[in-house]
């Protein structure tokens, strides 16, 4: 395309469209579109302040929460109750008319037997609930036979 009929053609739409209402027309878009792309942009950086001040004012309350607890915990540590319960634990200590009672640790022979009893003791119930199947399972709950095996 030559230079001439692009001049043309800017001379026909000037000439078509180029009245001053068109004109005022495109301004007012042109400063429309502006100021809501600087509102948007706006709006999004205010929403991203808020979400900080409200993770912070959620750090301040967790660790206002954290200073009561310790000093809760501080008055509980010197406290005479917790003085009585450590002494007992640590040291051994009774109240007078107690008596102490000091038992061995167990041998590791104890502890592998109570282990072995601990697992065969989990695994039994659950053997016990696959012997079934599931419709089996819901023909013995509809007919209420697990019910009359309850009350006998």
């Amino acid at each position: 395309m030559d230079t001439s009929r692009i001049i043309k053609r800017l001379q026909h739409l000037w000439h078509e469209y180029g009245s001053m209402n068109n004109i005022v027309i495109s301004i007012a878009l042109l400063i429309a579109a502006a100021w809501a792309w600087g509102s948007i942009s706006t709006m999004q950086r205010n929403f991203a302040l808020q979400k900080a001040v409200d993770a912070q004012k959620r750090d301040l309350e967790i660790a206002t929460l954290e200073v009561q607890k310790l000093k809760f915990e501080q008055n509980y540590y010197g406290s005479d109750e917790y003085k009585d319960l450590a002494a007992r634990e640590h040291l051994g200590l009774a109240a007078p008319g107690e008596k102490v009672l000091l038992l061995p640790l167990n041998s590791p022979a104890v502890l592998q037997e109570t282990k072995a009893a601990a697992a065969q003791q989990a695994s039994t119930p659950a053997e016990a609930t696959v012997t079934q199947t599931n419709f089996d399972q819901w023909m013995v709950f509809l007919s209420g036979a697990a019910a009359r095996d309850v009350r006998n």
